[in-house]
């Protein structure tokens, strides 16, 4: 069976897997790391949304070989120490989770988008198209536009 290094959450980690072994799996089943959700396992929630090298991806149908050499970042990896991203902190200002198995993947998508634009439109936002059962759109939204307000400068 193969072997594939990236780094995860800023450390390197190798697994041993076929090819198309979904990295979704692979995180969860090898690695421990329960961020990201399984919810359709089809590219369809989004509950399953992690970052490569910065960009959002949704890992029930990214394959393990296509991060090998990569940068994986899961919400586990989102905090730097116990000071949480200001996504995360917006999430929890505007009280978005309710039942919260949808989040990880909206705020991973979150980020992924205030990289790209400091201040996010409706349009822009209404793009992320991940799923919440729970139905918290409005504070999503909300919570995007306020860190958006309070990322840093890059």
């Amino acid at each position: 069976m193969p072997s594939y290094t990236f780094d995860l959450n800023g450390k390197p980690v190798s697994v041993d897997a076929p090819a198309d072994h979904p990295l979704l799996w692979t995180l969860r089943d090898q690695l421990g790391v329960t961020g990201p959700k399984m919810g359709c396992n089809l590219d369809v929630c989004k509950a399953c949304t992690c970052l490569i090298d910065g960009e959002a991806y949704t890992t029930c149908v990214t394959r393990i070989a296509d991060v090998a050499g990569r940068e994986v970042t899961t919400i586990e990896g989102l905090a730097d120490g116990d000071k949480l991203h200001p996504v995360q902190e917006a999430w929890l200002a505007h009280d978005v989770p309710q039942c919260g198995f949808c989040q990880p993947g909206q705020i991973m998508r979150t980020v992924a988008l205030l990289k790209k634009t400091t201040n996010p439109t409706d349009a822009e936002i209404d793009e992320i198209e991940n799923v919440c059962r729970c139905g918290t759109y409005f504070r999503i939204r909300e919570a995007i536009k306020s860190a958006a307000e309070h990322m840093p400068s890059t």
